[in-house]
Protein backbone atom coordinates (compact mmCIF):
# COMPACT_ATOMS: atom_id res chain seq x y z
CA UNK A 1 0.00 0.00 0.00
CA UNK A 2 2.73 2.22 0.59
CA UNK A 3 3.82 5.98 2.60
CA UNK A 4 0.98 7.89 2.39
CA UNK A 5 1.12 11.69 4.41
CA UNK A 6 -1.22 10.34 7.25
CA UNK A 7 2.12 7.94 7.74
CA UNK A 8 4.83 10.65 7.97
CA UNK A 9 2.34 12.97 10.07
CA UNK A 10 2.49 9.89 12.63
CA UNK A 11 5.87 9.35 13.24
CA UNK A 12 6.94 13.19 13.22
CA UNK A 13 4.23 13.49 15.80
CA UNK A 14 5.21 10.95 17.80
CA UNK A 15 9.02 11.88 17.75
CA UNK A 16 8.18 15.67 18.86
CA UNK A 17 5.59 14.10 21.35
CA UNK A 18 8.65 11.98 22.58
CA UNK A 19 11.42 14.50 22.79
CA UNK A 20 9.42 16.98 24.62
CA UNK A 21 8.18 14.26 27.26
CA UNK A 22 11.29 13.10 27.74
CA UNK A 23 12.59 16.41 28.83
CA UNK A 24 9.61 16.73 31.12
CA UNK A 25 9.63 13.78 32.60
CA UNK A 26 13.57 14.01 33.06
CA UNK A 27 13.04 16.95 35.32
CA UNK A 28 15.72 19.43 36.38
CA UNK A 29 19.17 18.44 37.43
CA UNK A 30 21.11 20.14 39.97
CA UNK A 31 24.34 17.52 40.06
CA UNK A 32 26.05 14.75 38.13
CA UNK A 33 24.15 12.62 40.37
CA UNK A 34 20.65 14.07 38.97
CA UNK A 35 21.71 14.02 35.29
CA UNK A 36 23.52 9.71 35.02
CA UNK A 37 21.84 8.00 38.29
CA UNK A 38 18.31 10.15 38.82
CA UNK A 39 19.12 10.50 41.97
CA UNK A 40 18.33 6.89 42.48
CA UNK A 41 14.32 7.47 42.92
CA UNK A 42 13.23 5.85 39.65
CA UNK A 43 10.52 2.95 40.15
CA UNK A 44 11.95 -0.76 39.55
CA UNK A 45 9.50 -1.46 37.51
CA UNK A 46 9.91 1.23 34.91
CA UNK A 47 13.68 0.40 35.34
CA UNK A 48 12.88 -3.10 34.24
CA UNK A 49 10.94 -1.97 31.16
CA UNK A 50 13.94 0.64 30.17
CA UNK A 51 16.57 -2.13 30.50
CA UNK A 52 14.17 -4.53 28.07
CA UNK A 53 13.83 -1.31 25.80
CA UNK A 54 17.46 -0.22 26.26
CA UNK A 55 19.11 -3.97 24.97
CA UNK A 56 15.92 -3.57 21.92
CA UNK A 57 18.00 -2.02 19.01
CA UNK A 58 16.26 -2.11 15.16
CA UNK A 59 18.37 -4.99 14.74
CA UNK A 60 15.96 -7.32 17.22
CA UNK A 61 12.51 -5.83 15.62
CA UNK A 62 13.58 -6.83 11.68
CA UNK A 63 16.47 -9.24 12.15
CA UNK A 64 14.10 -11.73 14.95
CA UNK A 65 11.33 -12.38 12.66
CA UNK A 66 13.63 -12.88 9.83
CA UNK A 67 15.48 -15.32 11.68
CA UNK A 68 12.63 -17.54 12.40
CA UNK A 69 10.75 -17.07 8.64
CA UNK A 70 14.19 -18.61 7.91
CA UNK A 71 14.44 -21.27 10.42
CA UNK A 72 12.44 -22.13 13.77
CA UNK A 73 12.07 -21.18 17.62
CA UNK A 74 15.45 -22.52 18.49
CA UNK A 75 16.54 -19.09 19.42
CA UNK A 76 14.20 -19.11 22.54
CA UNK A 77 16.83 -21.45 24.27
CA UNK A 78 19.30 -18.45 24.20
CA UNK A 79 16.55 -16.15 25.95
CA UNK A 80 15.94 -19.29 28.69
CA UNK A 81 19.78 -18.66 29.26
CA UNK A 82 19.56 -14.70 29.40
CA UNK A 83 16.94 -15.23 32.21
CA UNK A 84 19.64 -17.51 34.09
CA UNK A 85 22.41 -15.11 33.64
CA UNK A 86 20.31 -12.13 35.37
CA UNK A 87 19.31 -14.41 38.04
CA UNK A 88 23.28 -14.85 38.53
CA UNK A 89 23.64 -10.96 38.72
CA UNK A 90 20.85 -9.96 40.98
CA UNK A 91 22.55 -12.75 43.47
CA UNK A 92 26.17 -11.89 42.92
CA UNK A 93 27.15 -9.02 41.08
CA UNK A 94 24.01 -6.58 42.34
CA UNK A 95 25.28 -6.58 46.13
CA UNK A 96 28.87 -5.75 45.58
CA UNK A 97 27.74 -3.02 43.17
CA UNK A 98 25.02 -1.34 45.89
CA UNK A 99 27.65 -2.02 48.71
CA UNK A 100 28.81 1.54 49.17
CA UNK A 101 28.15 4.62 46.51
CA UNK A 102 28.83 3.76 43.20
CA UNK A 103 28.29 5.80 40.45
CA UNK A 104 29.35 3.11 37.23
CA UNK A 105 29.90 -0.74 36.98
CA UNK A 106 33.43 -0.13 37.05
CA UNK A 107 33.91 2.17 40.34
CA UNK A 108 33.65 -1.97 42.29
CA UNK A 109 36.92 -2.92 39.61
CA UNK A 110 38.68 0.06 41.40
CA UNK A 111 37.46 -0.37 45.36
CA UNK A 112 38.66 -4.41 44.42
CA UNK A 113 41.56 -3.91 42.66
CA UNK A 114 42.73 -0.05 41.90
CA UNK A 115 42.11 2.91 39.98
CA UNK A 116 44.19 1.60 36.38
CA UNK A 117 41.54 -1.76 36.37
CA UNK A 118 38.68 0.81 36.56
CA UNK A 119 40.29 3.09 34.04
CA UNK A 120 41.61 0.19 31.73
CA UNK A 121 37.72 -1.41 32.06
CA UNK A 122 36.24 2.49 31.35
CA UNK A 123 38.04 2.74 28.24
CA UNK A 124 37.16 -0.74 26.92
CA UNK A 125 33.71 0.00 27.39
CA UNK A 126 33.90 3.54 25.59
CA UNK A 127 35.35 1.98 22.42
CA UNK A 128 33.16 -0.99 22.16
CA UNK A 129 30.30 0.65 22.61
CA UNK A 130 30.95 3.50 20.22
CA UNK A 131 31.52 0.87 17.57
CA UNK A 132 28.79 -1.60 18.42
CA UNK A 133 25.96 0.82 18.96
CA UNK A 134 27.62 2.85 15.60
CA UNK A 135 26.40 -0.12 13.97
CA UNK A 136 23.38 -0.24 15.45
CA UNK A 137 22.36 3.33 14.68
CA UNK A 138 23.46 2.65 10.94
CA UNK A 139 20.94 -0.50 11.39
CA UNK A 140 17.73 1.94 12.18
CA UNK A 141 18.67 3.68 8.69
CA UNK A 142 18.04 0.24 6.55
CA UNK A 143 14.56 -0.16 7.01
CA UNK A 144 13.70 3.90 6.77
CA UNK A 145 15.75 4.39 3.91
CA UNK A 146 13.07 1.54 2.30
CA UNK A 147 10.32 3.35 4.30
CA UNK A 148 10.76 6.63 4.02
CA UNK A 149 12.50 7.00 0.96
CA UNK A 150 15.47 9.02 2.44
CA UNK A 151 19.21 8.72 2.75
CA UNK A 152 21.12 6.80 5.12
CA UNK A 153 23.18 9.72 6.56
CA UNK A 154 20.30 11.93 6.72
CA UNK A 155 18.11 8.97 9.00
CA UNK A 156 21.20 8.39 11.03
CA UNK A 157 20.86 12.22 11.56
CA UNK A 158 17.69 12.56 12.23
CA UNK A 159 17.59 9.50 15.19
CA UNK A 160 20.60 10.68 16.61
CA UNK A 161 18.99 14.69 16.96
CA UNK A 162 15.63 13.60 18.47
CA UNK A 163 17.49 11.27 20.72
CA UNK A 164 19.97 13.88 22.16
CA UNK A 165 17.24 16.75 22.57
CA UNK A 166 15.83 14.13 25.43
CA UNK A 167 19.03 13.07 26.89
CA UNK A 168 20.50 16.40 26.91
CA UNK A 169 18.03 17.79 29.09
CA UNK A 170 16.35 14.72 30.60
CA UNK A 171 19.34 12.74 31.85
CA UNK A 172 19.38 9.10 32.94
CA UNK A 173 15.36 9.85 34.47
CA UNK A 174 14.22 11.27 31.38
CA UNK A 175 15.58 7.92 29.30
CA UNK A 176 14.20 5.70 31.26
CA UNK A 177 10.85 7.38 31.16
CA UNK A 178 10.70 7.51 27.44
CA UNK A 179 12.31 4.03 27.26
CA UNK A 180 8.99 2.39 29.23
CA UNK A 181 6.99 4.55 26.25
CA UNK A 182 9.21 3.24 23.47
CA UNK A 183 8.89 -0.38 25.00
CA UNK A 184 5.28 -0.34 24.69
CA UNK A 185 5.04 1.25 21.18
CA UNK A 186 7.06 -0.76 19.24
CA UNK A 187 6.08 -4.41 21.02
CA UNK A 188 2.75 -3.15 20.43
CA UNK A 189 3.87 -2.39 17.00
CA UNK A 190 4.99 -6.12 16.68
CA UNK A 191 1.56 -7.26 17.84
CA UNK A 192 -0.57 -5.17 15.14
CA UNK A 193 1.28 -6.21 12.74
CA UNK A 194 0.75 -9.87 13.66
CA UNK A 195 -2.92 -9.10 14.23
CA UNK A 196 -3.39 -8.08 10.68
CA UNK A 197 -1.24 -10.51 9.60
CA UNK A 198 -3.94 -13.17 10.71
CA UNK A 199 -6.81 -11.87 9.33
CA UNK A 200 -4.92 -12.00 5.84
CA UNK A 201 -4.38 -15.30 6.39
CA UNK A 202 -7.10 -17.01 4.72
CA UNK A 203 -7.59 -19.21 7.84
CA UNK A 204 -5.54 -17.19 10.11
CA UNK A 205 -3.82 -19.33 12.67
CA UNK A 206 -4.88 -23.00 11.38
CA UNK A 207 -2.69 -21.37 8.28
CA UNK A 208 0.06 -20.48 10.34
CA UNK A 209 0.14 -24.00 11.86
CA UNK A 210 -0.59 -25.83 8.42
CA UNK A 211 2.72 -23.89 6.90
CA UNK A 212 4.86 -24.47 10.21
CA UNK A 213 4.37 -28.17 10.17
CA UNK A 214 5.87 -28.65 6.92
CA UNK A 215 9.08 -27.06 8.04
CA UNK A 216 9.05 -27.69 11.28
CA UNK A 217 9.13 -24.41 12.31
CA UNK A 218 7.64 -24.73 16.19
CA UNK A 219 10.64 -26.63 16.69
CA UNK A 220 11.56 -25.43 20.19
CA UNK A 221 14.39 -27.55 21.63
CA UNK A 222 17.46 -28.07 19.88
CA UNK A 223 20.12 -30.81 21.44
CA UNK A 224 22.65 -30.37 18.31
CA UNK A 225 24.45 -33.74 18.56
CA UNK A 226 22.78 -34.31 14.60
CA UNK A 227 26.11 -33.22 13.16
CA UNK A 228 28.35 -35.23 15.54
CA UNK A 229 30.29 -33.82 18.59
CA UNK A 230 32.75 -31.81 16.52
CA UNK A 231 29.34 -30.08 14.65
CA UNK A 232 28.21 -28.95 17.93
CA UNK A 233 29.79 -26.27 18.84
CA UNK A 234 29.84 -24.40 15.23
CA UNK A 235 25.34 -24.19 15.83
CA UNK A 236 24.83 -21.55 17.48
CA UNK A 237 21.37 -22.42 18.83
CA UNK A 238 21.65 -25.38 20.82
CA UNK A 239 20.28 -26.09 24.32
CA UNK A 240 23.35 -26.06 25.77
CA UNK A 241 24.95 -23.16 23.88
CA UNK A 242 21.68 -21.60 24.60
CA UNK A 243 21.40 -21.60 28.02
CA UNK A 244 24.74 -21.08 28.75
CA UNK A 245 25.84 -18.93 26.13
CA UNK A 246 22.69 -16.68 26.42
CA UNK A 247 23.77 -16.93 30.70
CA UNK A 248 27.32 -15.58 30.23
CA UNK A 249 26.36 -13.06 27.59
CA UNK A 250 23.64 -11.76 29.79
CA UNK A 251 26.11 -11.48 32.60
CA UNK A 252 28.61 -9.46 30.70
CA UNK A 253 25.94 -6.98 29.36
CA UNK A 254 23.86 -6.77 31.98
CA UNK A 255 26.16 -7.12 34.69
CA UNK A 256 29.36 -5.49 33.29
CA UNK A 257 27.96 -3.11 30.88
CA UNK A 258 27.29 0.29 32.13
CA UNK A 259 24.36 0.62 29.68
CA UNK A 260 22.43 -1.29 31.93
CA UNK A 261 23.97 -1.42 35.77
CA UNK A 262 23.46 2.51 35.03
CA UNK A 263 19.70 2.16 35.26
CA UNK A 264 20.30 -0.48 38.07
CA UNK A 265 22.28 1.99 40.07
CA UNK A 266 18.64 4.66 39.47
CA UNK A 267 16.83 1.88 41.83
CA UNK A 268 16.28 2.76 45.44
CA UNK A 269 18.39 -0.35 46.65
CA UNK A 270 19.29 -3.46 46.15
CA UNK A 271 16.10 -5.16 46.67
CA UNK A 272 14.58 -2.87 43.99
CA UNK A 273 17.64 -3.54 41.55
CA UNK A 274 16.66 -7.15 41.60
CA UNK A 275 13.10 -6.97 40.97
CA UNK A 276 13.93 -5.03 37.74
CA UNK A 277 17.12 -7.49 36.46
CA UNK A 278 14.82 -10.42 37.00
CA UNK A 279 11.96 -8.86 35.51
CA UNK A 280 13.37 -7.75 32.62
CA UNK A 281 14.84 -11.68 31.79
CA UNK A 282 10.87 -12.45 32.02
CA UNK A 283 10.33 -9.84 29.85
CA UNK A 284 12.21 -10.36 27.17
CA UNK A 285 11.53 -14.20 26.52
CA UNK A 286 7.86 -12.75 26.34
CA UNK A 287 9.28 -10.30 23.64
CA UNK A 288 11.50 -12.80 21.71
CA UNK A 289 8.32 -15.43 21.80
CA UNK A 290 6.33 -12.69 20.07
CA UNK A 291 8.95 -11.42 17.52
CA UNK A 292 9.48 -15.30 16.49
CA UNK A 293 5.92 -16.02 16.05
CA UNK A 294 5.86 -12.95 13.63
CA UNK A 295 8.44 -14.66 11.78
CA UNK A 296 6.46 -18.01 11.43
CA UNK A 297 3.54 -15.88 10.17
CA UNK A 298 4.89 -14.06 7.81
CA UNK A 299 6.40 -17.64 6.50
CA UNK A 300 2.47 -18.85 6.76
CA UNK A 301 2.16 -15.50 4.60
CA UNK A 302 5.08 -15.55 2.02
CA UNK A 303 5.85 -18.73 1.90
CA UNK A 304 9.62 -19.16 0.35
CA UNK A 305 10.71 -16.05 -1.15
CA UNK A 306 13.75 -14.84 -2.68
CA UNK A 307 14.64 -11.55 -0.62
CA UNK A 308 16.92 -11.10 2.33
CA UNK A 309 15.55 -12.73 5.91
CA UNK A 310 16.20 -8.96 7.30
CA UNK A 311 14.06 -7.38 4.70
CA UNK A 312 11.02 -9.55 4.54
CA UNK A 313 9.29 -7.69 7.73
CA UNK A 314 9.76 -4.22 6.29
CA UNK A 315 8.74 -5.02 2.88
CA UNK A 316 5.42 -6.67 4.77
CA UNK A 317 5.25 -3.32 6.88
CA UNK A 318 5.16 -1.29 3.48
CA UNK A 319 3.23 -3.03 1.28
CA UNK A 320 0.70 -4.87 3.16
CA UNK A 321 -0.68 -2.82 6.03
CA UNK A 322 -3.16 0.07 5.84
CA UNK A 323 -2.25 3.57 5.90
CA UNK A 324 -1.52 4.69 9.96
CA UNK A 325 -0.57 1.48 10.78
CA UNK A 326 2.45 1.42 8.64
CA UNK A 327 3.16 5.12 10.55
CA UNK A 328 2.42 3.38 13.42
CA UNK A 329 5.07 0.77 12.69
CA UNK A 330 7.76 2.91 11.64
CA UNK A 331 7.25 5.14 14.90
CA UNK A 332 7.88 1.19 16.66
CA UNK A 333 11.32 0.86 14.58
CA UNK A 334 12.10 4.56 15.87
CA UNK A 335 11.17 4.25 19.30
CA UNK A 336 13.93 0.81 19.61
CA UNK A 337 16.20 2.64 18.13
CA UNK A 338 16.31 6.08 20.06
CA UNK A 339 15.83 3.78 23.33
CA UNK A 340 18.89 2.03 22.43
CA UNK A 341 21.06 5.23 21.56
CA UNK A 342 19.82 7.20 24.26
CA UNK A 343 21.17 4.68 26.64
CA UNK A 344 24.33 4.74 24.67
CA UNK A 345 24.99 7.89 25.04
CA UNK A 346 23.84 8.73 28.22
CA UNK A 347 25.89 5.38 29.64
CA UNK A 348 29.34 6.85 27.38
CA UNK A 349 29.01 10.20 28.78
CA UNK A 350 28.33 9.10 32.76
CA UNK A 351 31.59 6.58 31.97
CA UNK A 352 33.84 9.01 30.26
CA UNK A 353 33.00 11.56 33.86
CA UNK A 354 32.98 9.34 36.60
CA UNK A 355 35.70 6.83 35.59
CA UNK A 356 38.07 9.67 33.64
CA UNK A 357 37.32 12.98 34.24
CA UNK A 358 36.59 13.22 37.15
CA UNK A 359 39.34 10.83 38.92
CA UNK A 360 41.97 12.55 36.77
CA UNK A 361 40.95 15.83 35.42
CA UNK A 362 37.91 16.97 38.31
CA UNK A 363 40.31 18.95 40.76
CA UNK A 364 40.92 21.40 38.20
CA UNK A 365 37.62 22.19 37.16
CA UNK A 366 34.85 23.55 40.02
CA UNK A 367 32.21 21.17 40.90
CA UNK A 368 29.22 23.24 40.01
CA UNK A 369 30.62 23.34 36.65
CA UNK A 370 30.61 19.64 36.30
CA UNK A 371 26.98 19.18 35.32
CA UNK A 372 27.95 21.58 32.21
CA UNK A 373 30.88 19.33 31.40
CA UNK A 374 28.53 15.91 31.46
CA UNK A 375 26.26 17.89 29.02
CA UNK A 376 29.29 18.29 26.98
CA UNK A 377 30.19 15.05 26.52
CA UNK A 378 26.75 13.85 26.00
CA UNK A 379 27.02 16.06 22.32
CA UNK A 380 30.31 14.77 22.18
CA UNK A 381 29.52 11.11 22.25
CA UNK A 382 26.22 12.07 20.62
CA UNK A 383 28.31 12.99 17.62
CA UNK A 384 30.72 10.23 17.77
CA UNK A 385 28.25 7.86 17.22
CA UNK A 386 26.89 9.51 14.28
CA UNK A 387 30.57 9.17 13.09
CA UNK A 388 30.85 5.55 13.82
CA UNK A 389 27.42 4.88 11.71
CA UNK A 390 28.82 6.48 8.67
CA UNK A 391 31.84 4.67 8.93
CA UNK A 392 30.06 1.30 9.24
CA UNK A 393 27.66 1.66 6.09
CA UNK A 394 30.53 0.79 3.68
CA UNK A 395 31.09 -2.63 5.91
CA UNK A 396 30.55 -5.61 3.76
CA UNK A 397 29.95 -7.71 6.76
CA UNK A 398 25.94 -8.20 7.64
CA UNK A 399 25.03 -5.50 10.38
CA UNK A 400 24.29 -8.56 13.00
CA UNK A 401 27.24 -10.54 12.69
CA UNK A 402 29.41 -7.34 12.71
CA UNK A 403 27.39 -6.28 15.78
CA UNK A 404 27.77 -9.28 17.93
CA UNK A 405 31.43 -9.86 16.99
CA UNK A 406 31.95 -5.91 18.14
CA UNK A 407 30.78 -7.04 21.87
CA UNK A 408 31.67 -10.25 21.71
CA UNK A 409 35.68 -9.37 21.78
CA UNK A 410 35.58 -8.01 24.94
CA UNK A 411 32.57 -9.25 27.06
CA UNK A 412 34.51 -12.23 27.85
CA UNK A 413 37.28 -10.44 29.55
CA UNK A 414 35.44 -7.94 31.25
CA UNK A 415 33.43 -10.89 32.50
CA UNK A 416 36.17 -12.92 33.53
CA UNK A 417 37.56 -9.87 35.26
CA UNK A 418 34.64 -9.02 37.44
CA UNK A 419 34.33 -12.60 38.38
CA UNK A 420 38.37 -12.99 39.06
CA UNK A 421 37.45 -9.95 41.54
CA UNK A 422 34.29 -11.81 42.98
CA UNK A 423 35.93 -15.47 42.89
CA UNK A 424 39.43 -15.24 43.70
CA UNK A 425 40.62 -13.06 47.08
CA UNK A 426 43.87 -13.26 46.22
CA UNK A 427 44.30 -11.71 42.61
CA UNK A 428 45.92 -8.26 42.34
CA UNK A 429 45.45 -5.47 40.09
CA UNK A 430 48.26 -6.69 37.83
CA UNK A 431 46.63 -9.77 37.76
CA UNK A 432 43.35 -8.31 36.86
CA UNK A 433 44.73 -6.03 34.30
CA UNK A 434 46.57 -9.23 32.55
CA UNK A 435 43.61 -11.77 32.90
CA UNK A 436 41.35 -8.73 30.99
CA UNK A 437 44.05 -8.51 28.02
CA UNK A 438 44.29 -12.18 27.55
CA UNK A 439 40.69 -12.33 27.70
CA UNK A 440 40.85 -10.12 24.89
CA UNK A 441 43.81 -11.67 22.54
CA UNK A 442 41.89 -15.04 23.12
CA UNK A 443 39.14 -13.29 21.89
CA UNK A 444 40.30 -11.95 18.96
CA UNK A 445 42.00 -15.72 17.98
CA UNK A 446 39.04 -17.64 18.26
CA UNK A 447 36.19 -14.92 16.41
CA UNK A 448 39.18 -14.23 13.36
CA UNK A 449 39.66 -17.97 13.27
CA UNK A 450 35.74 -18.43 13.41
CA UNK A 451 36.68 -21.53 15.73
CA UNK A 452 33.02 -21.54 17.57
CA UNK A 453 29.62 -20.12 16.81
CA UNK A 454 29.27 -17.19 18.32
CA UNK A 455 26.78 -17.86 21.48
CA UNK A 456 30.05 -19.78 22.73
CA UNK A 457 32.21 -16.35 22.42
CA UNK A 458 31.54 -15.04 25.61
CA UNK A 459 31.59 -18.00 28.18
CA UNK A 460 35.59 -19.03 26.66
CA UNK A 461 36.55 -15.24 26.92
CA UNK A 462 35.43 -15.45 30.89
CA UNK A 463 37.54 -18.99 31.03
CA UNK A 464 40.72 -17.32 29.32
CA UNK A 465 40.30 -14.41 31.87
CA UNK A 466 39.54 -16.69 35.25
CA UNK A 467 42.13 -19.24 34.05
CA UNK A 468 45.10 -16.64 33.59
CA UNK A 469 44.20 -14.17 36.46
CA UNK A 470 43.74 -17.06 38.93
CA UNK A 471 47.38 -18.67 37.75
CA UNK A 472 49.24 -15.42 37.50
CA UNK A 473 47.60 -15.15 41.65
CA UNK A 474 49.14 -18.28 42.32
CA UNK A 475 52.39 -17.16 41.40
CA UNK A 476 52.45 -13.75 43.25
CA UNK A 477 51.20 -15.28 46.42
CA UNK A 478 53.90 -18.40 45.81
CA UNK A 479 56.66 -15.68 45.33
CA UNK A 480 55.67 -13.65 47.70
CA UNK A 481 56.30 -16.76 50.79
CA UNK A 482 59.67 -17.05 49.26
Amino acid sequence: MGITIVDYIIVIAYMSAIAVFGILSGGKQKSVKDYFLGSTRVPWWAVCFSIVAAETSTLTFISIPGLAYLTNLNFLQLTVGYLIGRIVIANFFLPAYFRGELSTAYVYLENRFGVKTRSFASIVFLFTRTAADGVRLFATAIPLKLMLDISYPFAIVIIAAVTLIYTYTGGVKGIIWVDVIQMFIYLGGAILSGIFLLNMLPEGWTSVLNAASLENKFSLVNLGFDNGVSGFFFQPYTLLGGLLGGAFLSMASHGTDQLIVQRLLATKDLKHGQKAIIGSGVLVIIQFAVFLVLGIMLYAFFGKIEMKSDEIFPYFIINYLPTGVTGIIIAGLFAAAMSTIAGSVSSLSSSTMMDLFIPYFGKYVPEEKHLRVSRIFTVMWTILLIGSALFFMNSPKAVVELALSIASFTYGGLLGTFMLGLINKKAKQEDALAAFVAGILIMVTVISLKLVAWTWFTLIGVLASLIVGSLLASLTERESKN
